[in-house]
């Protein structure tokens, strides 16, 4: 398998987390974003939304979600499992791992992609071309922040953002903690469940991945 990769960008980041965290080696492929090598034709026969990551599996099929390659990592190998070993525990890791993408990095994304000057006409990913809009940073910011209150709230309850065990919601929760410091913003300290968690995820060998 090849990992069509970035290695500073947070959406690959979460696929070689996962990767880690099964023991599984993957070829990668480095795509230059800040050279906008993702809208080569090279890389547009490869995934003509133009984004990172990408899974060329054996046979030539190419995945390119995040949570469709997780899942087939899952499936093809199975221990550790990262999505839950029952239908509860997967539907909860999986409505976690939602609510991290659809609550928290999607306002640090709208932030960061709305400010850097680099992402000037290139406001959201893909081949279509959007101009920024600099009213959603600060709405961005909130966003994420009320998040951060989210989420130390369910680990009030819990060692891990799905229950019990470290599963794919974590892998995208730290991801989404860290990918907030590009806009500036940190876990306030009187979180103390969030930072206790950080602090604890962040120490797996697979966090450097």
């Amino acid at each position: 398998m090849k990992l069509y990769d970035c290695k500073t960008a947070p959406s690959p980041r979460r696929v070689r987390i996962f990767a880690a965290e099964k023991g599984i080696e993957l070829d990668k492929v480095e795509v230059n974003l800040s050279a906008g090598e993702q809208f080569g034709d090279a890389y547009r026969a490869i995934n003509p939304d133009c984004v990172v990551p990408a899974l060329e599996l054996d046979d030539g099929t190419i995945l390119s979600e995040v949570v469709a390659i997780c899942h087939y990592l899952e499936e093809t190998y199975p221990e550790p499992t990262l999505f839950g070993r029952s239908p509860r525990e997967r539907a909860t890791a999986l409505e976690w791992n939602a609510k991290v993408e659809q609550q928290g990095l999607v306002h640090i994304r709208d932030a960061f992609r709305n400010h850097a000057k680099g992402l000037q006409g290139h406001a959201l990913t893909g081949p279509t071309g959007f101009e920024q809009i600099p009213e959603l940073v600060e709405r961005g910011c909130v966003g994420a922040n009320a998040f951060f209150e989210r989420l130390d709230t369910q680990l009030a309850q819990s060692d891990y953002v799905a229950g019990a065990e470290y599963s794919i919601a974590d892998i995208t929760a730290l991801v989404f903690v860290d990918f907030a410091a590009w806009v500036k913003l940190s876990v306030p300290e009187d979180l103390k469940n969030l930072k206790r968690w950080h602090s604890t995820i962040s120490t797996r060998p697979s966090a450097r991945a």
